[in-house]
């Protein structure tokens, strides 16, 4: 039997681990690519839409096969299956680094997303609810705030690397970090058995099934709540820079403004990590959902102006900051931690398809419609849409927890 100390060790342990491969993953396999699909393109001659149509292929194979990986990761751990994972991602890479046919590209990113859904932050939050008894929400919270700093690492590296070497010479760098890094790392998680989850679901009232947890309304709000913020978030990712331009501001300050936004993103997760850590998931998920349409209720009338548009970009970054973290804590709430794997994958998947999907639709409705406040306008529809539906996600359990207790 362990002592609290060894106890307190596999945990700090685990958490490194995971901190650390989450940076080199979400920097390699999602990052990079904004800065090597221009070098692409120059040499393969292909039309925009084929090279980063496989980049979104890429996150809807991954959507696909988030619910399989969570159950695998219920059933196994984190150990086997992000372990493979980053084989995979080491594979990927190596094919994307030697490949000269559309079907060797399409085939890298095919690998990339099955990877995609092994590796990064769902993976990653199943193996700290998996393995911690206690303080998973803490763990969940300290490797988001260091996968936070993955652009941060990989932007200047990316460059550094591709400057020097190229970028398919960069490629095969990061198939080297995944192989030689993060696969050994993550053979070192423990290949525990359901222990921890046999004593947690001790503590909690309900443990739903994956089929039990889809055929629950609460659930397909969540994913519905989820996927409208990402569809904002990853739209946003592109869009943001030519949005603020629209409104009059010089490229240089457009893209100082949307510097704020990393920054934010980490002040954000320590906000929550050292004031939100006795306030019950929901409550920050209530508050995190509620910003995004205050902020871009400011930019949509005060877009004009340099300093409502830099605090657009802050509070943007605090909600999307922030919601990563809900991502992986509210789940476990509302439908306990036995399966989490599964269901937080399920989750997932809808979410990663609004990834997808969100650049290239903002794309079509600002041919369409080139005003910046049109578009943002949308974006206020969709973002009240997610707020709408992540509330009625989190009052139901409420109201189910109250009946219980006056029938008792």
């Amino acid at each position: 039997m362990n002592t609290p100390s060894q106890s307190l060790a596999q945990r700090r342990s685990i958490i490194g681990i995971l901190s650390f491969t989450q940076v080199v993953s979400w920097g390699s396999l999602y990052y990079a690519f904004a800065l090597l699909a221009a070098d692409m393109q120059r040499e393969f001659g292909w039309r925009t839409e084929v090279i980063f149509g496989a980049f979104s292929w890429s996150l809807l194979i991954a959507g696909l096969a988030s619910t399989p990986a969570g159950i695998l990761l219920d059933r196994y751990g984190g150990r086997p299956v992000m372990g493979t994972g980053s084989l995979l991602a080491g594979a990927g890479m190596v094919t994307l680094g030697m490949t000269h046919s559309l079907a060797g590209y399409v085939a890298a990113w095919t690998l990339l997303g099955l990877a995609m859904a092994m590796v990064l932050y769902e993976a990653a939050f199943a193996t700290i609810n998996r393995e911690f008894v206690h303080d998973a929400r803490q763990g969940i919270s300290i490797v988001t705030l260091s996968g936070g700093l993955a652009s941060t690492v990989f932007w200047p590296l990316t460059l550094m690397l591709k400057h020097h070497f190229g970028w398919r010479e960069t490629c095969l760098i990061y198939a080297a970090a995944h192989l030689l890094l993060c696969a050994p790392l993550h053979a070192l998680l423990p290949a525990s058995a359901r222990r921890v989850v046999a004593r947690a679901a001790e503590s909690i009232a309900r443990n739903y099934t994956l089929q039990e947890a889809v055929r629950h309304p609460v659930f397909w709000k969540l994913a519905f709540a989820f996927a409208a913020n990402t569809f904002i978030f990853a739209a946003l990712s592109v869009h943001l820079i030519p949005t603020l331009q629209r409104f009059g501001h010089p490229l240089a300050a457009s893209v100082f403004m949307a510097t704020l936004i990393g920054p934010m993103q980490v002040a954000g997760r320590i906000a929550e990590m050292a004031f939100a850590s006795r306030v019950r998931p929901q409550a920050v998920g209530k508050l995190t959902f509620a910003i995004l349409p205050a902020a871009l209720l400011t930019v949509i009338f005060l877009g004009q102006h340099q300093a409502a548009a830099a605090a657009f970009c802050m509070l943007y970054g605090v909600s999307n900051g922030v919601l990563t973290i809900v991502r992986g804590t509210v789940p476990q709430a509302l439908f306990g931690r036995q399966n989490y794997g599964a269901i937080s994958g399920a989750l997932a998947g809808p979410s990663l398809a609004a990834k997808a999907i969100g650049p290239l639709a903002v794309a079509a409705f600002v041919e369409a419609t080139p005003s910046p406040r049109w578009l943002l306008a949308m974006l206020l529809v969709v973002s009240l849409a997610s707020l709408w539906s992540y509330l009625a996600a989190v009052k139901v359990p409420q109201e189910e927890a109250e009946l219980k207790v006056a029938q008792d």
